[in-house]
């Protein structure tokens, strides 16, 4: 089941499921979370929905040294009456004080940082801790789509694309070209958007580190991980990581100390966003978090400006094809993530079959689910010919059965203009999904696993093979 046919690569050209009679219903938050149980907050006696990926970090709700609660006043006295009240929630929910990140910190930790400690120039603390408030309160505010540039910066920003486009800044036509490529209408950001939200609601500590860490003078990251949880053979894992080209040091044989940053023109995009943002437009933080799995994913060659990239894997010049999108999910959360592949698709990207049935894909879904996971997939559209023409990344948070007995999925579309949560037929999503990423216990007993380095030198020698004749991959892009 994985991996078959050509690889697509993911960015939205406006192809959400945006028909009503594809989308079952936009709702709320707060209704759309998966009934997987709850437990009690005894400080304020009421439910908390539970979350199974909080397990490996005791649930907290009561503030137990004065160390904590200095750290909490503090943060208190940057934030407006909505992001208190909101502080106020990540602490009565157990979000504030957990500590499921990479070196134990909490949230309340990282906040503290951001509101002390000096962020990278042209950033804001008060706006970076915000905009960290507000998406760990809800991860559905993330978004990929763009900001435009101001009229009074685009000449500079055009005179230093240009500069490191080696293009000449005088050639009226090369101008033309660079001016409609920093001018970025559809966003390939749908994997890595995908991923932040991933990040957000289900390891809020680690997702408040990042934003510390991506948002300070050093604008980077660093994450021990597991090499097992990349290949079952360490050797094939330092494989991966140097083909990837991601910066990392080995601690011993089992794991690695790695390195994540965006890319070096991410900061002006986030500059601009910290001071002209506009409604419905990624925040500075969405911009440095994209940016950074966008750089993972895409062997280090993305340029924030553009929203394009190069690197090994890929022909195309836009989005994440799914190796690249798998890698950056397994080493972002140390988790040995499979992408089983569900359509077949031949080598002129049309939609020939399924690789199981639908049946098998709604009980993989649904144990992922139930661990407490988020699903992210690759949906495809289709012409009348059934050739592919489009592909975007979503996120699967949970499901319920409605009155008609008819499965539903509840999911986040970073591209969709809708900051919460809407919900999709299982009989109008399941056909259209192309992959999903799943634990490996959740489908090593029913499909031939492939392993991710063994995809990644195959599709390294197609792409050397395709150049050197002159052929182009297949588009499908989205």
């Amino acid at each position: 089941m994985y991996p078959v046919g050509v690889n697509l690569r993911y960015y939205n050209y406006n192809t959400s499921l945006n028909s009503q009679a594809e989308k079952v219903s936009a709702v709320s938050n707060s209704s759309a979370q998966p009934t997987v149980g709850y437990v009690i907050n005894p400080l304020f006696n009421d439910r908390i929905p539970f979350n199974p990926s909080f397990a490996s970090s005791k649930l907290r709700t009561r503030m137990n040294s004065e160390e904590e609660k200095n750290k909490y006043n503090t943060i208190l006295t940057m934030l407006d009456k909505s992001s208190k009240k909101k502080m106020k929630e990540l602490l009565k929910t157990g979000i504030l004080l957990n500590a499921n990140s990479n070196d134990n910190s909490t949230v309340l930790d990282n906040l503290y940082n951001i509101a002390i400690k000096e962020r990278a120039h042209g950033l804001s603390r008060e706006g970076i801790l915000k905009d960290t408030i507000d998406t760990l309160s809800d991860p559905h505010v993330i978004t990929q789509q763009f900001g435009d540039i101001p009229e009074n910066q685009k000449a500079t920003i055009l005179d230093l694309y240009m500069k490191e486009q080696q293009v000449d800044k005088n050639n009226i036509l090369q101008r033309k070209n660079a001016e409609n490529d920093i001018n970025v209408e559809h966003s390939g950001t749908c994997v890595a958007s995908s991923i932040e939200f991933n990040l957000a609601s289900k390891f809020p500590a680690e997702f408040a580190r990042f934003a510390e860490g991506l948002t300070s003078p050093a604008m980077s990251v660093n994450k021990n991980i597991k090499m097992k949880n990349l290949t079952d053979n360490t050797l094939d894992s330092i494989w991966l990581l140097n083909a990837f080209e991601v910066p990392y040091k080995m601690d011993d044989y089992d794991s690695a100390n790695l390195m994540f940053a965006p890319d070096k023109n991410a900061i002006i995009r986030a500059r601009i966003q910290t001071t002209n943002r506009d409604p419905n437009e990624r925040s500075a933080l969405d911009v440095l978090m994209q940016s950074t799995f966008m750089q993972i994913g895409s062997q280090q060659t993305y340029d924030t400006l553009s929203d394009k990239r190069k690197g090994k894997f890929n022909n195309n010049d836009k989005g994440l094809i799914e190796f690249e999108k798998t890698f950056t999910e397994s080493v972002v959360e140390d988790k040995n993530k499979i992408s089983v592949t569900y359509q077949k698709v031949d080598d002129n990207a049309k939609l020939i079959g399924y690789e199981t049935d639908f049946e098998t894909m709604k009980k993989q879904i649904s144990d992922a689910l139930a661990k407490g996971e988020n699903v992210i997939i690759g949906y495809t559209e289709v012409d009348t010919n059934n050739e592919i023409i489009n592909g975007h990344e979503i996120t699967i948070t949970g499901q319920k059965y409605d009155d008609s007995g008819r499965l539903i999925y509840i999911c986040n579309d970073t591209d969709d203009d809708i900051p919460h949560a809407v919900e999709y037929s299982a009989e109008i999503l399941l056909p259209k999904i192309h992959h999903a990423g799943l634990p490996q216990e959740v489908v090593q007993d029913d499909v031939k696993l492939v392993e991710n380095w063994v995809e990644g030198l195959k599709s390294y020698k197609e792409m050397k093979k395709n150049k050197n004749s002159n052929s182009v991959s297949s588009p499908m892009a989205a």
